[in-house]
């Protein structure tokens, strides 16, 4: 489902013009998202390991296990904007999302999300969709030319109807 954002409705987040340069979780390599990703259905997400909704993990990784195929990417950016929730080392996280969850999905480095310190890509998400995250687990929805399709909250499962009916509409 569509949008309405600042931006006007599927405002563009990624183009040739942009470049949001991200290191990878507890590694060296850095990626350009909006080139890693050009052409796959991308769900951003805002992480933390210590939050009510990082169950939400276990759905996140079926998502990306059963839509990776037909062009979805699932990408991770912990944070520790909201009640400290995330408050260790890359390594810690890492280690914590594999063991914990089997997390393979792509995880990048600790990211302020919100408010003028946020990451410039964060703050490209919530001028787009009007809605900066309000907690951990906030989801954006990029199509494959990435422009934003949807804006999920927190409470938003990633097996809810709401967000499965948006993946299968971009993919």
């Amino acid at each position: 489902m569509p949008v309405q954002t600042a931006m006007g409705e599927n405002a563009i987040i990624c183009s040739d013009q942009k470049v949001y340069e991200k290191r990878r979780l507890a590694g060296d390599q850095t990626d350009n998202l909006c080139e890693v990703y050009k052409g796959k259905v991308v769900l951003v997400v805002n992480t933390a390991s210590k939050c009510a909704f990082t169950p939400q993990y276990d759905g996140l990784e079926k998502l990306y296990r059963d839509y990776s195929e037909k062009g979805l990417v699932v990408i991770g950016f912990p944070s520790n904007d909201f009640g400290n929730q995330e408050p260790g080392t890359e390594k810690t996280i890492q280690d914590f999302c594999r063991l914990t969850y089997g997390v393979e999905f792509p995880m990048y480095t600790k990211t302020v999300v919100k408010g003028e310190q946020a990451d410039p890509f964060y703050k490209a998400l919530a001028a787009a969709s009007g809605q900066a995250p309000k907690w951990n687990f906030h989801k954006y929805l990029l199509s494959r030319d990435g422009r934003l399709v949807g804006s999920f909250s927190s409470f938003v499962k990633p097996q809810s109807d709401e967000l499965v009916r948006a993946i299968e509409a971009a993919l």
